[in-house]
């Protein structure tokens, strides 16, 4: 059933069963807005000084607002961050010291994406957090030499491939509905 006057609502809304969450509710039921979930996995070299929870949060708070042409739509990112390399070397006395791309280091992150609006297909979301995701790491970090790869996977592996050491991030400010869809795959 859709409830296309929901106070604010600018988008048609479900409603969907009670919620024991403190999310939006309309008679006791939890206003949900159209949404689709990506189960997503983002690899990128950083530099060797980079920080994980800094690139982690760059990445949930570049995925709050997507766009595709002149539309843009809302999504939330919830998932773990954790190196997939360990440090390299540290250079020999009197040797050559690495250069830049030998100690770049390998980054990851696993988790869900999920966005609001109108139906796009997956592809679509991946191409859009890509492009937004790419910038985000150019300007923060400089050219690495590659961009970000950025990818849809399979729903068991977020849970199968995120190491327990992983740091968890999730998109600070990000539409509640959209965090209460998410809130059963975290």
């Amino acid at each position: 059933m859709g409830v296309l006057d929901a106070p604010g609502a600018d988008v048609l809304a479900k409603i969907v069963g009670a919620t024991p969450y403190d999310e939006p509710t309309r008679g006791g039921m939890l206003l949900m807005l159209d949404s689709l979930i990506v189960p997503l996995l983002v690899t990128t070299d950083l530099p060797p000084d980079a920080d994980l929870d800094e690139f982690g949060r760059l990445l949930a708070d570049t995925v709050r607002t997507l766009r595709h042409g002149e539309a843009s739509y809302a999504g939330f990112l919830h998932g773990g961050v954790f190196w997939l390399d360990r440090p390299g070397p540290p250079a020999h006395d009197g040797g050559p010291a690495p250069s830049l791309a030998d100690e770049l280091r390998f980054a990851a992150l696993i988790g869900f994406l999920s966005i609001s609006g109108p139906r796009r297909p997956v592809k679509e979301v991946v191409a859009d957090a890509s492009g937004a995701i790419t910038e985000a790491v150019a300007v923060r970090y400089g050219d690495l030499g590659s961009p970000p790869a950025v990818m849809a996977i399979r729903t068991e592996d977020v849970r199968e491939r995120t190491p327990p050491s992983a740091l968890l991030v999730r998109t600070a400010d990000a539409v509640a509905e959209l965090v209460a869809v998410t809130r059963p795959y975290m």
